[in-house]
């Protein structure tokens, strides 16, 4: 797994899990452990943030507080946060329906539309305008830490496995590799239970098939 995904890629899969878990002992040990690897504040509040947009505002208010309570208690202990770079802010003329609608199709490989998108058009000038235009153009992050941050949090709550598919699918896309897509799962497998690895495991099986990628005989997700 260290082969493939670094300390900080480790530390935002379990930062955006329990956070959309809305695990907080937990998010308080992998919030530590992040800004331990290096991590700056900003880059994990950027995380947090951006996680509203898949596991709602709840989730995502909580997980800044704990960030709050967690700053507060190393600057008690004498411990360093690095605050790091705020995002470029937005040109004066910004249209954020154009460049979020540039922004998903580069991010999907095709332009994204069909009967849902129909049914609820509100729905998808949402996504494209703010998801994708306002969030995903932000530069605090990367494009593909935004959605190693995804798919962690899909990963970890039940019902979403058609986004988890789309995610994956995006995240190949950002330039993660099949292996470290199962490096991903190998992480999960260190400190969630059975249900959520065996079901992530499933769902990026079928999504490297689909896309032609090497899948492993036995990846460490099927084995006993």
């Amino acid at each position: 797994m260290q082969n493939f995904l670094d300390e900080k890629q480790q530390a935002v899969i379990f930062i955006a899990a329990f956070a959309a878990k809305g695990d907080m002992p937990k998010l308080n040990k992998a919030l530590n452990e992040g800004i331990e690897t290096g991590m700056t504040i900003n880059e994990v509040k950027e995380i947090l943030v951006q996680l509203y947009a898949y596991v709602g505002f709840p989730r995502s208010l909580n997980a800044l507080s704990e960030l709050m309570s967690v700053m507060e208690q190393r600057d008690q202990q004498g411990l360093k946060n690095e605050t790091g770079k705020e995002a470029t802010p937005f040109p004066v003329d910004w249209d954020s329906l154009q460049s979020g609608t540039r922004n998903q199709t580069q991010l999907v490989g095709q332009s994204v539309k069909g009967p849902l998108f129909e049914f609820a058009p509100v729905v998808d000038q949402f996504l494209k305008s703010h998801l994708f235009g306002d969030i995903f153009q932000r530069d605090t992050l990367s494009w593909q830490t935004r959605e190693l941050a995804t798919i962690s949090a899909l990963a970890a709550i039940s019902g979403v496995n058609s986004q988890l598919k789309s995610h994956y699918s995006i995240s190949l896309q950002t330039g993660l590799t099949g292996q470290q897509l199962w490096a991903f799962i190998e992480c999960l497998k260190l400190k969630f239970g059975d249900e959520v690895v065996v079901n992530a495991a499933a769902v990026l099986k079928e999504v490297l098939s689909l896309t032609h990628h090497n899948i492993p005989e036995n990846p460490v997700a099927e084995k006993p």
